[in-house]
């Protein structure tokens, strides 16, 4: 039998130079790149008159503005608020909101797999049975459940915060505590999704886990005095990398979708910010057979579909090329 991998796993290619042959993965990469940009830095440049409310309401793509000489590129809403402006802000929220949720549920899934896995007997069972009860309940209704009761809880702590900032004469601290009220709600909804998208990363590793602790190389650490912490660190987690990896990449899409579900709900982020999710509540709300605003729609869709599927692309893309077992 050949010798198991030792600290870093079976030798594999270089990851990039795979990817740049992946044609999916580079076009996904780019347009990613492309979006992120833009959305995180684009609004910065914008005029201002494009970031405020106007009178010129529903105005088509392409529409010269009526408060101001400015062009709307996609159009405005019911406020008369651009809507390229809008998908760019909603874009921070929604790729932020699926980044942080997905690293949150990734940490707390990775370590808790691999605890439970390594330990085995009577520790492991009794930490999947938690799982197991959490499974038992239903994902979106705890998330809800979740927001309804900390969310009030987070908002009265954020102004306590302003006042008492305002008070003390820190304008720094006063700012930022006002300008996250309206992310009350994305903030808690972060939280509840890192408590819950961590449960099926948690079986993953444990099972990966329960395979590895058998095999030569960790043997070997344990025969040379090696602490179970080291053996986790050194050894168990580098050989995890690719379902790490993996399910950090089916992950974001995951929890973007959990959020603009939610927003479209009107559990999600408040007026005046915006995430992809309100902004297709927004579109949702004005179609009608008689006159249809289908801008306020489209695009919100468009721009939503075609990131997640990029991230889907890239993911197997990423996939293949930091996979330890992929031929060259």
């Amino acid at each position: 039998m050949a010798d198991a991998p030792k600290t870093s796993g079976i030798t594999r290619p270089d990851g990039w130079a795979v990817v740049r042959r992946n044609r999916p993965a580079m076009l996904s990469l780019a347009f990613l790149s492309v979006v992120v940009l833009l959305a995180f830095s684009l609004p910065f440049f914008l005029p201002e008159a494009l970031k405020t409310t106007s009178n010129g309401a529903f105005l088509p793509p392409l529409s010269r503005g009526v408060d101001a000489p400015v062009t709307h590129l996609l159009g405005t809403d019911k406020n008369g608020q651009d809507l390229f402006y809008r998908l760019l802000t909603g874009a921070q929220v929604s790729l932020g909101v699926g980044i942080v949720g997905a690293v949150i549920s990734l940490v707390i899934g990775t370590l808790y797999g691999m605890v439970s896995g390594f330990s085995g007997g009577r520790v492991d069972a009794l930490m999947m049975r938690g799982v197991d009860l959490l499974y038992a309940v239903p994902r979106i209704l705890f998330i809800m459940i979740f927001i309804a009761a900390f969310d009030g809880v987070f908002k009265d702590w954020l102004d306590g915060l302003r006042l008492r900032a305002q008070s003390a004469g820190w304008p720094g601290l006063e700012a930022m505590a006002r300008d996250l009220l309206p992310y009350s709600k994305i903030v808690v909804m972060i939280l509840s999704l890192g408590l819950v998208e961590w449960l099926t990363m948690a079986r993953i590793v444990r099972g990966q886990v329960l395979v590895l602790r058998e095999l030569t190389f960790v043997t070997a650490a344990r025969a040379m005095g090696q602490s179970g912490a080291r053996i986790l660190w050194k050894h168990l987690l580098p050989n995890l990398s690719t379902i790490i990896l993996t399910y950090l990449t089916l992950t974001i899409p995951a929890v973007i979708l959990d959020e603009s579900f939610l927003s479209f709900l009107g559990l999600g982020i408040e007026d005046p910010a915006a995430s992809w999710g309100s902004l297709l509540k927004d579109g949702a709300q004005v179609i009608n057979p008689v006159e249809s605003k289908w801008w306020l729609l489209a695009f919100p869709a468009a721009l939503m579909s075609l990131s997640l599927l990029a991230l889907n692309f890239l993911g197997d893309g990423l996939r293949d090329a930091f996979d330890p077992k992929s031929a060259d």
